[in-house]
């Protein structure tokens, strides 16, 4: 099978030179997803709001892949305060509370930009 690349049509790809997502063989690694809404390139004030945004990235990215969400086997979080890792967590749980993915939290000093609050990674592998 070959590589397949996939955009979310953010312009931090073609500036950082990156894709949304790769497909290689049975695997799909989505990263780079922040919380902007990428139809309107507005990124909300609130946490909450970001990481539903960043689902919904990821689910398009996944999707247009050939992947569902439920192919997540690995979750990376990235948030720039503690204190908004519950928020962040109860949206966790709404998206993959079912499937339960290896999951790691992070607290980082920043992101690429200051309104950038919380950044999402999985790998998903594609279900026999």
């Amino acid at each position: 099978m070959t590589r397949q690349l996939i955009s979310s049509g953010s312009p931090f790809e073609k500036l950082a030179g990156y894709s949304r997502a790769v497909v290689d063989g049975d695997f799909c690694f989505v990263a780079g997803t922040t919380g902007y809404d990428y139809t309107t390139m507005i990124m909300p004030t609130d946490v909450t709001a970001q990481t539903y945004n960043c689902f919904k990235t990821i689910r398009n990215a996944l999707e247009e892949a050939g992947f569902a969400m439920a192919d997540i086997i690995r979750a990376t979080y990235y948030i720039t305060s503690a204190q908004d890792a519950d928020a962040v967590f109860i949206v966790c749980g709404e998206h993959l509370g079912q499937i339960r993915p290896a999951a790691t939290l992070l607290v980082v000093a920043g992101l690429y930009r200051p309104e950038m609050k919380v950044e999402i990674e999985v790998t998903a592998k594609r279900r026999s």
